[in-house]
């Protein structure tokens, strides 16, 4: 009996110490996901910089200076001088026409006005004879004056007769092309033999002349971009064709019209077209090639800032909604999935977000919601939540007006962290770099 009354007291010993051990267990389980894990962060110090703002945009290429060459009289096209990519210059031949219909219309008009002249001379004798009948008192004077009418239209039909002369010696000059401008030849849209069909308000265009040594871009910018730029501003173009290649330009005009696209949509967007004179124009460039333009619309020397990165949006202090319409009927959840709670006086309460980066601390903020013994790590910073004033922004960084000091540290990286995991008084630790070679990792 003795020895199974041990037996049993050392089986419940060992139970005991079994349950006893597993509820350890349990407990240095708890206790560890209980405990806050420090947030790996990168960390960078708050300095003085230039900040450079930019406005960019897409476009083309094109000549400043562009001419048509069309034709004013209808006629065949009998000799075309230059090809595609010729360099012109000022009044030189470029396309004849036809000439055989308006050299016949001058040598038609030349002969009427030999006709007028020869009636002149006639019509000149009468009045000359008419006048020396009337002095001697030949002839009334009713037939001197119908004499000297007569002379008078003889004038008028010469008058007539030179001037549609001049029109027929005009037309006939338009058969020969001339350059009105010094350029290349960038399009040809005729061939010998095609008709040109003339016209003075439809114009058919023959052939195009482009200066090429003076380029600009034409972008197009957005509305809410387009009021920071100006007449002037400095711009850095970017052409596909020239890679690792910077241009520089002056903005020369700012369209007061609109280009607008998708009208009527959710994917309305409403463009101004803004022109870019380049100051350097690369030998090889094309019209139409695609670029883009930085325009450069203002330039802040050593002011303090912030890598654009480490800038995000947490909630601040609550601030009531207005009363109609914030909670729903009957209670429960609020509308909207909006994130806040009901005060006493039964308003829905939402917090306004804010814009906040945040500083590596060396000790807690006290107050905050992650203030308590559990949120404290030992050997970690603290990440304080510091609402800021920002302005002028580059392409990597932002001015900062109000909130932070030079040589303050903030967190930086990683997005993930600064977006979503961070709070006030989270703990973090630096994130350690490796260097990599190859595939090894030191």
């Amino acid at each position: 009996m003795a020895k199974k009354k041990r037996k049993k007291i050392r089986k419940r010993i060992i139970i005991s110490t079994i349950v006893l051990v597993i509820i350890v267990v349990v407990v240095v389980i708890v206790v560890k996901k209980s405990r806050v894990q420090p947030i790996e962060v990168q960390t960078e110090k708050v300095q003085h910089r230039e900040i450079i703002h930019k406005v960019a945009a897409s476009g083309t290429i094109q000549s400043e200076k562009e001419v048509e060459i069309s034709a004013y009289n209808s006629a065949l096209i009998m000799e075309i001088t230059l090809e595609e990519g010729d360099d012109v210059v000022v009044g030189q031949h470029l396309i004849s026409l036809d000439r055989t219909r308006y050299e016949a219309s001058v040598e038609e008009v030349q002969s009427r006005l030999k006709s007028a002249e020869a009636a002149l001379v006639e019509a000149k004798a009468q009045k000359e004879r008419a006048e020396k009948l009337y002095t001697d008192k030949h002839i009334s004077s009713e037939n001197l004056e119908s004499v000297i009418a007569r002379f008078q239209q003889a004038e008028s039909s010469v008058e007539m007769s030179k001037a549609n002369l001049k029109t027929a010696m005009d037309n006939l000059s338009k058969t020969t092309l001339l350059a009105p401008q010094s350029g290349t030849v960038t399009q040809i849209l005729k061939e010998e033999g095609d008709m040109a069909l003339g016209s003075g308000f439809q114009a058919d265009v023959l052939m195009t002349i482009a200066d090429l040594t003076k380029m600009e871009v034409v972008v197009e910018v957005n509305e809410n971009d387009v009021v920071d730029v100006s007449i002037e501003d400095t711009t850095e173009i970017e052409i596909d064709a020239f890679q690792d290649t910077v241009f520089y330009g002056i903005v020369k005009e700012i369209s007061q019209v609109a280009v607008v696209t998708g009208m009527g949509t959710q994917e309305q967007v409403t463009n101004y077209k803004v022109k870019i004179r380049m100051l350097e124009v690369p030998v090889g460039i094309r019209q139409g090639m695609s670029a883009i333009a930085n325009i450069i619309t203002d330039v802040k020397d050593d002011v303090l800032s912030i890598p654009i990165q480490s800038l995000t949006v947490r909630s601040s202090k609550p601030v009531k909604m207005t009363a109609r319409g914030s909670k729903p009927p009957g209670g429960g959840p609020p509308r909207e999935r909006e994130i806040g709670s009901y005060s006493s006086k039964d308003e829905w309460e939402k917090p306004q977000m804010v814009e906040v980066v945040f500083v590596v601390s060396d000790t807690m903020v006290e107050g905050s919601e992650y203030s308590s013994k559990k949120h404290r790590v030992k050997g970690s910073k603290y990440a304080e939540q510091r609402e800021v004033k920002v302005g002028l922004s580059s392409e990597t960084h932002y001015e900062v007006i109000s909130g932070l000091e030079e040589g303050e540290k903030i967190v930086t990286g990683s997005y993930k962290a600064i977006s979503r995991e961070l709070q006030n008084n989270s703990p973090i630790v630096k994130k350690e770099k490796r260097r990599e070679w190859g595939n090894k990792k030191e």
